[in-house]
């Protein structure tokens, strides 16, 4: 694919990504760094959710309630 049928030009990290990935990486290798990145977002996703649940106040009674509620929006046929 060329640069220049790109709708929107690649972002910073996605420049340093292809620097690191110009050369041949075994599978192991390649896994590993998945893995990496997957843990990375995982982690960055909880320490995110952790805050919004200090800053609400919620409680573990306050999850067991979440899990039970319905909360889904109504559909209705027009």
């Amino acid at each position: 694919m060329e640069a220049q049928s790109l709708k929107s030009p690649l972002s910073n990290a996605q420049i340093e990504i292809l620097k690191f990935f110009s050369r041949e990486l075994s599978e192991e290798d390649l896994l590993a760094i998945k893995r990496l990145f997957v843990r990375y977002l995982a982690e960055k996703a909880t320490r995110l959710a952790d805050e919004v649940w200090e800053k609400k106040g919620w409680t573990n009674e306050d999850m067991k309630q979440f899990a039970q509620t319905h909360m889904r929006t109504p559909y209705t046929h027009k």
